[in-house]
């Protein structure tokens, strides 16, 4: 008996996003279960850094300094907090804001995750950088946590230390900022399917579907 095996659609999704930003991550969770139950998608997932905080000084900058910075005090921030960490829990994610001590520079950290695509561990770096910022409370600015995470997901510690250490890709991060602004790309995460559809938000996974069927269409 002869089966007529039909061939997966191939789709390149840009993902812009701040590894930082709860949002982003709460979208990108629901981007890839939507994905996980579509079987008839090669997909491939392409990292754009968006930096929400682009004057953050590169040691970052104490949590509760930052916190009035950006949302005026404590008690509004503890208010939306709370409401992600219930949205979080229904996508399986666990956030403990109450953990975060510092809020770092995202660029090193969006720097790792393009050196992380050199070896096609991309997507792992970056959900492993969203869950130790966001589970775990750790410092995603800091070298040293940065390297440990980077050999977490099959990477050479050295090495990733090594790239750190360096200026690789930090001119490139910069300008993929930019260039996102340039866009009218003013919030994240923003998912790009095709090179022509655009979403912003965390969407419902239903309207992710539904977006999946049109780029797939127009390819």
């Amino acid at each position: 008996m002869n089966m007529v095996i039909t061939p997966k659609a191939r789709l390149v999704i840009e993902v812009v996003q701040d590894l930082i930003c709860p949002w982003c991550y709460l979208g990108v969770q629901r981007l890839l279960r939507t994905l996980r139950r579509r079987a008839d998608i090669a997909y491939e997932l392409v990292w754009h850094p968006f930096l929400l905080n682009p004057d953050m000084p590169q040691a970052g900058m104490a949590r509760s300094d930052y916190v009035v910075r950006k949302f005026g005090g404590e008690e509004r921030a503890r208010r939306l907090y709370h409401s992600i960490t219930e949205i979080g829990q229904r996508e399986g994610l666990v956030f403990r804001f109450e953990r975060i001590r510092r809020t770092p520079s995202s660029v090193d950290a969006h720097r790792l995750v393009r050196f992380a695509a050199r070896e096609g561990r991309a997507d792992d770096m970056a959900m492993a950088l969203f869950a130790a910022h966001f589970s775990e409370g750790l410092d995603v600015g800091d070298p040293i946590v940065l390297t440990a995470l980077a050999g977490s997901v099959g990477l050479h510690p050295d090495a990733a230390r090594d790239f750190l250490d360096g200026d690789g890709e930090f001119a490139t991060v910069q300008a993929e900022n930019l260039r996102a602004h340039r866009l009218g790309i003013n919030g994240v995460p923003c998912f790009v399917l095709g090179g022509r559809h655009a979403i912003a938000g965390a969407q419902e996974s239903e309207v992710i579907a539904r977006l999946l069927d049109v780029a797939l269409l127009d390819d």
